[in-house]
This record gives C-alpha cells, structure tokens and sequence, in this order.
C-alpha cells in the first residue's frame, strides 16, 4: 500500500489506525523531496528579490574599476577590455557586451550610449556627459549616488513590499472573500431560520461586500505590479514607460522623492562640466540627460533657451526648482571660487537624506493606512459575528 493510499484509508480490520497515519505524515514531513521542493521555493524568492540589489552591485564594481583603471594611468578602453579577457564574468552579460563594443574600435562615449543592463540610465547619462567633457574622473563620486539608492529600495522590499504582497494583503483578500460569499449568506439563512436578528455591521458588510472585495483584489493586483517593476528592474519599467511615455514622466516628476533624486543627479552632473569648461547651455542640455526624465529635460531645454536669451544661469535654472533654494546656491557657488562640484556638495546631500525622508514617510504611510484599513474590516466582522452569535443564543433559548 503506498502513502497515499496509507493516508486515506479509513479506520477499521483492514485500515490504517491514527497513529500509524501520524507516523507516516511524519515520514512526509521529513521526506528529502519536501524539503528540497522548499529549498529551492526560497531560493527563487531570494533570486527575483536580490536580482536589484546584484544589479546595483555590479553597477558599483564596474564603477570602482574605472575609478581604479584611471588611478593607474590606464585609460578606460584598456580597463575595460583587460577585465573582459580575464574571463571574469561577475560583471554579467551587459559589461560583456559593453566590452565587445569597445574591441570594435568604438569609443567608450559611443559605445555606451546604448545603455548596458547593468548600468542605471542615470549613470549612464552621467558617464557620457563626463567623457565629453573629456575627464570621467570627475563625474565618478556623481555616478556612485544612483547605485547607493538601489540599497534603500532592497531594504525597503524586504521590510515593506514582501509582508504586504506576499503574505498580509493576499490572505486577507482571500479570507474576507471567503467570508462574504460562502459563510455570510449561510448564516443569514440560519439567522432566519431561527428568527434571530440580523446584526447591522454584518448587513452593511454584506451589502457592500462586493466593492470591498474588488478594493482588495486591486490592491492585490496593485502589489504584485509594483513588485513585478521592482523585479524586473529598469528595462521592464522601460518598456511599460513606453506605453505613454508623457504620463510615466509627469507622474514621476510629481513624486516628491523622485524629483529630489532628479535634482541632485542634475546638479551633480552640471557642477562636473562647468568647472571642466563646458558652455552654460551645453552643459545643461547633458545634465538633463542624468535625469532619466522628459519633464525635467522639457524644463531644461526652457533653461537653455533662457541663456540663449541672455538670462544668468542662476536666474534661468529658477525653472527646474520651484522654491528657489537651486538658484540661490548656483549663484552662491559661481562666487564662491572653489569650484561648483565643492560648493553644491553639500546640497547633494541633503537632497538625498531629503529624498530618502520622504520616501520613508510615504511607505510607512501607505503600510500604516493598509493595516487600519485591514484592521477596521476585521473589527467590523468580529463584532457582527459576536452579535451574530448572541442574537442566535437568544433565540435558541426562546425556542
């Protein structure tokens, strides 16, 4: 007799007794098979939610070689050629194809304008604008910021978009759907049956489980998008942008922490090539580029027509920072002498700890908002089933 029919079998002369079918789910339990089914269920979990965090890894490595390549007086073609025919393969299949373009002959400028997987566009941006200043040296510690906020979203996931996607928001769903279409209209006709009063919260419910249920199935479905975004990493949120690609800009140029990220990789990438020489409005034109964004590159060619008009820069980059705090340290580091990348450093800074702020406060907002929402139904049925349950005693006891 095999397991399964061991299992099933019912009790009696030719059956199973309980302890025996306690015995053999034990040997089910501790089967290598099961564990191994579990093994590799979370290590797929583990593989999609470190596939980021490997990306911003690599980005980081490649980053570091360069810094190191040009330290020793190596130009970036020789760096990343030599890296590549050491049959190193921890940079990934981008940094390879990276590295064939450049043995083609193509410089690194050119060859890296079609962006490799393993690169943010940001530092793309960023690394092309400083090859055309001709000194990448100096956008390098620019190029390091997008790759350290790829830390902040793992830790995030970890902490916030697992519980609620995986675990919290689908149970729930499907317990309170449950509730409503199969238990809830039962216990109505018992109610009836016994003339027991139907208790209002439960009626309310009822009536509006419906809508209830389809909230809870889109924020399932709301869930499971973003985390399918978070997985799939900047090519996957490529491809859904180009979908309306005007809308994707706007909304993200509408999120705060979004738009700080953007000002600080701009401001970045503008101090870099205005103290190697570059004109204003070249300049801008390829800082725009490390923000990854039409609305703010829309903002930014406002600004170069701004100077062609013969307005200061200070003046003309009032465009892409409404309160006005841009414009202020602009001018501030033109007089200050020690160079614009000095001068706006701090500025940078606090972007990011801005940015990183308000990021935090919204999650904690949103987890916030999603467990009292959760909790306000669960308090809702509890106390309908409890009057539910005395209504039924009541009238029990009148019978």
């Amino acid at each position: 007799m095999n397991l399964l029919a061991m299992l099933t079998a019912e009790g009696g002369p030719t059956g199973v007794l309980a302890d025996d079918r306690m015995a053999v789910l034990l040997v089910l339990l501790l089967s290598p098979l099961v564990w191994a089914k579990l093994g590799l269920l979370f290590y797929v979990i583990y593989y999609l939610f470190s596939l980021p965090m490997r990306r911003r890894e690599r980005a980081r490595l490649f980053l570091d070689l360069i810094e190191s390549g040009l330290k020793y007086g190596q130009t970036i073609e020789q760096t990343v050629l030599g890296v590549a025919a050491s049959g190193d393969r921890s940079l990934g299949g981008g940094f390879q194809m990276l590295a064939r373009r450049m043995a083609q002959g193509i410089g690194f400028a050119q060859a890296i304008s079609v962006p490799p997987r393993f690169l943010p566009a940001e530092t793309v941006a960023m690394l092309r604008a400083g090859a055309e200043a001709g000194d990448v040296a100096r956008v390098l510690p620019a190029c390091h910021e997008p790759a350290r906020d790829g830390v902040e979203e793992v830790w995030k996931a970890q902490h916030y978009l697992a519980l609620l996607v995986f675990v919290v928001t689908p149970a729930w769903a499907v317990v309170f759907g449950a509730l409503i279409v199969f238990i809830m209209p039962r216990m109505h006709m018992i109610a009836d049956d016994m003339g027991a009063v139907w208790p209002f919260w439960l009626g309310t419910l009822a009536a509006h489980g419906g809508w209830l249920i389809a909230v809870e199935a889109l924020l399932v479905l709301g869930f499971w998008f973003l985390a399918l975004l978070y997985i799939g990493g900047p090519r996957l949120r490529s491809r859904f942008a180009r979908l309306s690609p005007a809308g994707v800009a706007e909304l993200l140029w509408h999120i705060p922490w979004r738009r700080k990220r953007m000002q600080r990789d701009f401001s970045a990438t503008l101090a870099v090539l205005l103290d190697a020489g570059m004109s204003e409005a070249r300049a801008v034109t390829l800082a725009a580029e490390a923000a990854d964004n039409e609305c703010f590159a829309a903002r930014a060619r406002a600004v170069v027509a701004d100077l062609a008009r013969g307005v200061k820069l200070p003046e003309a980059l009032g465009r892409l920072d409404t309160a006005g705090e841009f414009r202020w340290r602009v001018a501030n580091a033109a007089r200050s002498g020690r160079g614009f990348r000095m001068a706006l450093a701090g500025w940078h800074e606090a972007l990011a700890a801005q940015a990183f702020q308000q990021e935090q406060t919204a999650a904690q907002l949103l987890t916030s908002a999603l467990v009292l929402f959760n909790g306000l139904l669960v308090a809702l049925l509890a106390g309908g089933l409890f009057q539910m349950f005395t209504n039924l005693i009541e009238a029990g006891t009148l019978w």
